[in-house]
Formats: C-alpha cells, structure tokens, sequence
C-alpha cells in the first residue's frame, strides 16, 4: 500500500496510508422523518479573466452538475446561501443568476429547492431602501418558483437602532410572502458584521425578539435556521416554536444529535457541511426513516470531526475546505474559487481535511483524490 506525506500544523511530515475503498453509498428516495437541505458551493470558472475584486465568473455546467448530484440523493438544495460565497465573492446579479438557473433545473429533474434572500444590492442605506432590496430578492426567488429564505443583512445589522425595527423590516416582509419562507439567523461566528443581530448582542434578549418576529406570523414561517454553533440555545428556541413551525439546524459542530433530538422534538437540517458530507449524509437520515437512531448515530457521528475542522475559526472561511473537497472527489476538474477564496486555508489545513474526508470512504475514487492531493502537495513544494 502507497503512503503520502502530509505536513502537519508544525511544519513536520508524517506518513498516511490512504483509503484503497469508498464508502458504498447509493442514491434513493426522499426522505420521510426529516426535511434536509444541503447549502451547496458554486464552481468558478477557472479560465475566466478576473480578480478577487471582479464580478463572480461562474462555470455553470458544473454548478448544476453538483446539485443534480445532491439532489440524486434526496436531499433539497439551498441555494445562494453562505455557502455559494454570497458576499464573500459572489454579489447579487451572481446570485440572481444562480437562483435563476438552479431553481429552473430544479424543476426540470423534480429537486426541491430553497434560495437566500438578502439585502447585498447594497453596502449601507436607510431602513426603506433596505426593505426593498429585500423585496426586489423575495420577488425574484418567488417568481423562480423556489421557496425563499429571509438571510440576515449586514445593512439591517448596520441601520437598526433597535429590536423594533427587525419586527418591522421583518414584518413587513412576512406580511407580503405568498408562501412561508425560512428564517435564517446566522451568528457572528460565521460573518462579524451581523454582531447583534436581532438589536441585542445580549443572545437571550436577541433570542426573545427572533421568537416575536415568530409568533406574530406563524403561518408565514415554514422554519427557522439557527447557525449559532450553540446546541443549547437551537433547543430552547425548538422548544419555544409555535406549532408547525420547523427548526432547521444549521450547527455545523453538533448535528446529529440535533438532527436526532430527544423526548421533545428534533430539528431538521440546513447545513452547509452536507455539501461534501452530502451521500452518507443523506445514507444517515434514511437509517433514521427507519427509526434507528443508534444507527443514524454511528453513520453521522463519526463525520464531526472533519465538520469541526472546516467550520473553525475563522469560521466564515468554512468555504475553502468545502470545495477543496469537491475537487478531490472529482465534482470539479480544478480548485479555483470565485473572489480567489482558495488561498483562505493553509496547507496543513488541507492535508488534515483530506485525510480525515479520506478516513471516512468520501472519495467516490480514492486513487484520484490522492493524486490530487499530491498534486496540491507538489505545488506547494512538498516532496514525496
């Protein structure tokens, strides 16, 4: 069996045989128990002439190619999310066209699809200006035919003075929806700039408004997403919801025994880590169909090792490790990311994301995912 070298944190190199096997994962049906949601990765386009400060060039073939590969697997895509590097490299007329595209695929081959509404029109402005980039976003997402998510905007975490004008903004939103949307609050942890979210960086004060903007549109609300990497406070809001209303987990750090639960109530999933994690992901709730939650336990617990690695701090740059992997599983002939994101990790970072992917059998070919890690060892000037 080959050996590759692969540097650690401290400079030094040491051996690790690779995986000769995948992990079989088939594709199926939907699932009955959960509703889950893969936040995926946009391909860039690496022959493009741009920048890091350029519009986003997009290679839309392989794009689409991923989601149909998420959707094959049951899962539902969210799309123009975090993951997709909005604001990070991707502006809205990208978005847009990606929302465009993907929600019409999404139709053509049966997926279910839900996409990001923001406010990234804009980089400031007064509450008014930022409701109707809201409203220009909702109405795009809602003439795709997908179901909308209302994303945190950094120009709303800029511009309120207080909670009253989250209920307002968000309030005047839910009013005009024609269907209920997801509400996504996404923590500091994963975007500095949406520090006191919610008109508190108090999170129990902050948490308390979250739930009034809740209560007084239940039937506007399909779900909430919660990506505040704090098991605890997603429970307590899952227990405060109004009936009907969904928790999507989006705690990258304790999913499965979120997505599990307990006596009373479990979440469901909207989580960028099923983008790489995305077949044995969707393998894990099927065994929880079943109700074999021991099961679902042993398939999904093992993954939150490499989670934990992709997700840490700085958080938001989660994205790097995320298609690195769908380069060395074989999803995308180049590691190339819209804004340059590419160079967001060190390379010790990578090694240690390989082989812990590796360990697991995520590599549909593990001889191509260890020639591209060697290839990426090479450039980097690391000798075999």
């Amino acid at each position: 069996m080959t050996t590759i070298r692969l540097p650690g944190a401290g400079g030094e190199l040491r051996a690790y045989t690779p995986r000769s096997e995948p992990l079989a994962l088939a594709t199926g049906a939907p699932f009955t128990s959960r509703t889950v949601f893969s936040a995926a990765h946009v391909v860039a386009d690496p022959y493009a002439d741009v920048s890091p400060d350029s519009p986003a060039a997009v290679d839309w073939d392989a794009t689409l190619a991923f989601r149909r590969h998420l959707w094959s697997h049951g899962l539902g895509v969210a799309e123009a999310m975090d993951t997709a590097q909005r604001g990070m490299g991707l502006d809205w007329a990208g978005a847009a066209e990606l929302i465009r595209r993907s929600a019409a695929e999404a139709k053509a081959v049966g997926g279910r699809i839900a996409c990001g509404v923001g406010t990234d029109q804009l980089t400031g402005g007064s509450l008014e200006e930022i409701r109707k980039a809201y409203e220009e976003q909702l109405a795009l997402v809602e003439e795709s035919g997908a179901q909308a998510i209302l994303m945190a905007s950094r120009a709303l975490a800029a511009a309120a003075s207080g909670p009253e004008d989250y209920l307002e903004v968000y309030g005047h939103l839910l009013r005009q929806s024609s269907e209920p949307v997801i509400l996504h609050w996404l923590g500091p942890t994963f975007d500095p700039a949406l520090e006191g979210y919610w008109g508190s960086s108090d999170l129990d004060a902050a948490t308390d408004v979250f739930l009034q903007v809740i209560a007084a549109h239940p039937d506007k609300v399909d779900g909430i997403k919660v990506s505040l990497l704090d098991a605890g406070r997603e429970i307590d809001i899952r227990r405060r919801l109004p009936q009907g209303v969904r928790c999507y987990t989006g705690d990258d750090f304790n999913y499965p025994e979120l997505i599990a639960g307990d006596e009373q109530g479990f979440s469901h999933a909207l989580l960028g880590i099923f983008d790489p994690l995305g077949p044995l992901a969707a393998e894990a709730v099927r065994v929880l169909d079943t109700g074999d939650v021991k099961g679902f336990r042993e398939l999904l617990d093992p993954t939150v090792e490499l989670s934990r690695h992709l997700f840490q701090t700085p958080t938001r740059f989660y994205k790097t490790g995320v298609v690195f992997l769908a380069w060395l599983a074989g999803h995308q002939e180049h590691f190339a990311m819209v804004g340059g994101l590419q160079s967001a990790r060190s390379l010790p970072h990578f090694a240690r994301a390989y082989e812990l992917a590796d360990g697991l059998g995520l590599f549909p070919n593990p001889e191509l995912a260890e020639t591209r890690m060697r290839t990426m060892l090479s450039l980097y000037g690391v000798a075999q």
